[in-house]
């Protein structure tokens, strides 16, 4: 996906904010997701997890408009469970 277009408006970098992921965090995990990510999750949605420069790890759900930019709907940090996980099928 790496050089895809992003959305960002008020309402999406407020939420992501709020669960302290920045738009340039958000950004570089979908521009890097590796295999199984990026992950249908219905509705037209897509999720990626990943971890960032920081060695923060986040998940990211976005949708594509119709012009197949990315906008983002969601980000946040995972749990430890979630962590884990991650690390098991990224082996």
């Amino acid at each position: 996906m790496m050089g895809d277009a992003f959305r960002w408006n008020e309402w999406n970098e407020d939420h992501i904010g709020s669960h302290g992921v920045s738009p340039e965090d958000a950004e570089y995990v979908v521009d890097h997701a590796t295999s199984p990510y990026p992950e249908q999750i219905g509705d037209g949605k897509w999720r990626v997890r990943g971890q960032i420069s920081t060695g923060y790890y986040i998940q990211v759900v976005y949708i594509f408009d119709p012009d197949d930019t990315v906008y983002v709907i969601h980000a946040r940090g995972l749990s430890d469970h979630e962590k884990r996980q991650l690390r098991r099928r990224l082996r």
